[in-house]
C-alpha cells in the first residue's frame, strides 16, 4: 500500500524553525509532484509548496505567505520530501499535510493530489 507519513511538528515560539518530514512508502514516489498544504484553525486546507520531480527540473514554488521563509526539498533516494520552516509566525500554526500528484499537474489544488499523509501538527506561540 502506498502512503505518505509526516514527522517533524512541535510546538516552537514565534522566530523559530522546524523542518517537517515525508516519508513515502508502498512504491517510488520520484516522479510525481509532491506538495505541502496546510489547514489552520477554523480555515480551509490551503497549498503552501510544491517541488517538482527531477524530470521535470525539480521546480520549486511556494505561497505568497511563507515565500522567503520555508523551503521544499526532496530526496529521491530515501523516497523523503522535506519542509524547512524558518522565520516562524503564529500564523503558520496549522496541521501541514505532505501530499503527491501521480499526474504531475503541478498544482495549487488540493484536488489534484490523490496521495495524503495525515498530517503533523506544528503550533507557533506568539
Amino acid at each position: 500500500q502506498a502512503q505518505l507519513v509526516e514527522s517533524g511538528g512541535g510546538l516552537v515560539q514565534a522566530g523559530g524553525s522546524l523542518r517537517l518530514s515525508c516519508a513515502a512508502s508502498g512504491r517510488t514516489f520520484m516522479n510525481y509532484d509532491m506538495a505541502w498544504f496546510r489547514r489552520a484553525p477554523g480555515k480551509e486546507r490551503a497549498w503552501v509548496a510544491l517541488v517538482r520531480s527531477n524530470w521535470d527540473g525539480g521546480t520549486k514554488t511556494y505561497a505568497d505567505s511563507v515565500k522567503g521563509r520555508f523551503t521544499i526539498s526532496r530526496d529521491n533516494n530515501k523516497n523523503m520530501v522535506y519542509l524547512q520552516m524558518n522565520f516562524l509566525k503564529p500564523e503558520d500554526t496549522a496541521v501541514y499535510y505532505c501530499a503527491a500528484d501521480s499526474a504531475n499537474s503541478f498544482s495549487e489544488s488540493e484536488l489534484d493530489y490523490n496521495y495524503w499523509g495525515q498530517g503533523t501538527q506544528v503550533t507557533v506561540s506568539s
